[in-house]
């Protein structure tokens, strides 16, 4: 469910807005994803401050703050004017605490969900981004930014290691500090009867600072819809690969809404590689409701034994899984209502309960 609320103050916005998405499992309510023991972990509350002029140059400014039960997330951002034809420019700090359960979790009832150890990532951010004017069906960001990424426990303090005694990370200490220069570029061709869309983006950890990550790690994903008559069908491939240095949170985690349905977040696998396939085929039945039937995939591509410490197979993930199912999409005013039920390759049925709201981030 979401609500929204805006205030102006002189020339500065603020917006408050709520919203909640939760899963159910085999109809009950189980801990989601990062397995917090409450329906409500997963309540979301975001306020906006946004100010189109901040010294009269018409400077904006951003500031966004997301606050749930398990996680928190702060963002700065400055934007300078430029001209329409060139790179605009955004200055961004930005600060997070999110539990890490994706690659350090333990998979359970069957792999439907992920079980915290009780490890959650602060991540310090700051650096330029540089958006492209959108050229046709392209768009492009270059962006460095420095990060700063220290392990912590459920009490805030630092840690280095985790329950089994392996580092959580590159370094050893106490924290990772890296800076990467990143590239993303976009490719969308959409029409009433198919789109095809086409995200790449890549880092590069530089080794322009004492004991700094260096790394590239690059992602991939391809996005195909076709309408067939009134029906709609959608395929997606999605595929990553990392090379040099590593800390085990920077593995790319398989399982979850968004990757393979009927698995908890990461409980397929975690790897240096990682190949994720869905297809999903949607048929009107009245004017406000879709159903549709999906099949998802993945693989770790046998990498996470090269994931520093092994953390997928000391968890028994078993790097590749299938998931299957159906679901139901109401319309509203207030904006989309999915339901889906997922099952997978251990015939556990999971319901997954979205409710995005239209004034949604």
């Amino acid at each position: 469910m979401g609500a929204q609320q805006s205030v102006n103050a002189g020339k500065a916005k603020v917006d408050m807005h709520l919203d909640l998405t939760h899963m159910l499992c085999e109809a009950l309510l189980l801990p989601p994803l990062r397995s917090s023991g409450v329906a409500l972990s997963h309540i979301v509350g975001r306020i906006s401050l946004k100010h189109p002029s901040l010294f009269g140059r018409s400077e904006k400014l951003d500031v966004i703050l997301d606050k749930g039960i398990n996680d928190s997330n702060v963002v700065v951002a400055f934007r300078r004017p430029r001209s329409e034809w060139l790179s605009q420019q955004s200055f961004v700090i930005q600060h997070s605490m999110t539990p890490e359960v994706a690659v350090h979790g333990f998979p359970a009832d069957n792999f439907t969900r992920s079980g915290s150890r009780g490890i959650n990532l602060s991540r310090l951010s700051f650096g330029l981004e540089l958006n492209e004017p959108a050229t046709s069906n392209w768009t492009s960001g270059t962006s460095v930014k420095f990060e700063h990424i220290r392990p912590v426990n459920n009490q805030g303090r630092s840690i280095a290691r985790d329950h089994d005694g392996f580092p959580l990370t590159c370094s050893g200490n106490l924290h990772d500090n890296m800076i990467i220069l990143k590239q993303e570029s976009g490719y969308a061709d959409v029409n009433d009867n198919s789109f095809l869309k086409v995200n790449f983006q890549m880092e590069q950890g530089l080794p322009l600072v004492p004991k700094s990550l260096t790394f590239n790690r690059v992602k991939c994903a391809v996005s195909k819809g076709i309408k067939l008559g009134p029906t709609f069908l959608v395929t997606s491939l999605t595929g990553g690969s990392i090379v040099g240095d590593m800390a085990p949170y920077q593995a790319f985690a398989i399982g979850g809404l968004g990757s393979v349905r009927g698995y908890g977040e990461g409980a397929v696998g975690s790897g240096r590689l990682c190949l994720v396939g869905n297809c999903e085929y949607t048929i009107p039945l009245a004017k406000h409701l879709e159903g549709s039937i999906f099949m998802d995939c993945g693989s770790d591509l046998g990498s996470a034994r090269h994931v520093p410490g092994n953390p997928a197979l000391r968890q028994g993930k078993p790097g590749f899984g299938i998931g299957f199912g159906y679901g139901l999409h109401f319309n509203t005013d207030l904006g989309q209502i999915r339901v889906d039920y997922a099952m997978n390759a251990f015939s556990r049925k999971t319901i997954y309960f979205g409710i995005n709201s239209s004034g949604g981030s």
